[in-house]
């Protein structure tokens, strides 16, 4: 099922009417490119009694971990972000773990909810992405119908209590040119991951095949490209790998939740 498919071919005019069809499970896929203007988010959700932990290792590693929101325990709302998303239903698909452990993956979390949980929304790239097509730049994944590709690399990240792990990245081919303009236009959004954190040779920060991502789809790469590589919002989820917590959910990699609040909103000028 493609997005036009299911938006139709004018594309998408209301982003209520985008969180509707995720919410009765029409829509099930990544959510690249598809939300326009309107910022997405990374989900993780964890017990009152890990949530403290997880906010400080949000707070040392803030390229990765932009927190651009943090629930009340028990409360499925998020106003800040949109009067009516509700975090159990609203995104197209959630993985749920155990002890460490990726055990479901699924479109409702409604039968799981409870009231000591605690919902972080952070900040996602496919936000930025807006800007950088609006600069008029291509982005192969877009082009291809694809998730974003994204890998483990060997930059550590700064550990709060149970939460330590590598910085996961995501990665956009392109031109040296293109690359020195997608710089200069991330940078401006800070709590979106920012500026890239590598570009070039992928051995330097520990990625063997790009042909081979841990999460997302491969892309192609033409001659003459570079591969940019952007600090990443599934880094949690490896953290939550080493931390191994008793319960957690998180959303599925490329699958956000997108919110009222405009990607300009965010823009540091």
């Amino acid at each position: 099922m493609t997005a036009s498919t299911v938006f139709g071919a004018q594309g998408i005019a209301d982003v209520n009417h985008v969180r509707q069809l995720i919410r009765q499970g029409v829509w099930q896929s990544h959510t690249s490119g598809l939300a326009g203007d309107h910022v997405q988010g990374n989900l993780v959700i964890l017990p009152e009694a890990e949530a403290n932990d997880f906010l400080r290792f949000c707070q040392r590693n803030p390229k990765p971990c932009p927190v651009l929101a943090v629930s009340e325990p028990g409360q499925p709302q998020l106003p800040t972000l949109g009067q009516d998303i509700d975090i159990r239903t609203d995104l197209p698909k959630y993985h749920v773990w155990r002890n460490g452990e990726m055990v479901g993956a699924i479109s409702d979390i409604t039968d799981l909810w409870r009231d000591d949980l605690v919902s972080f929304v952070l900040g996602c790239s496919f936000s930025f992405e807006f800007a950088l097509l609006e600069a008029g730049l291509r982005l192969r994944h877009i082009d291809e119908g694809k998730n974003v590709a994204m890998y483990r690399t060997n930059i550590p990240t700064q550990a709060a209590g149970l939460f330590h792990g590598p910085m996961v990245v995501s990665m956009r081919p392109m031109l040296a040119k293109d690359a020195i303009r997608a710089i200069q236009v991330t940078s401006r959004f800070p709590n979106v991951h920012g500026a890239p954190v590598h570009l070039g040779d992928p051995s330097l920060i520990g990625i063997a095949d790009l042909q081979q991502p841990d999460y997302g789809d491969a892309v192609s790469i033409k001659a003459g490209e570079i591969p940019v590589f952007w600090a990443c919002g599934v880094t949690p989820q490896a953290a939550i790998v080493q931390a191994r917590p008793a319960f957690c959910i998180t959303h599925a990699p490329g699958a956000m939740l997108i919110t009222d609040l405009l990607n300009q909103q965010l823009a540091s000028f």
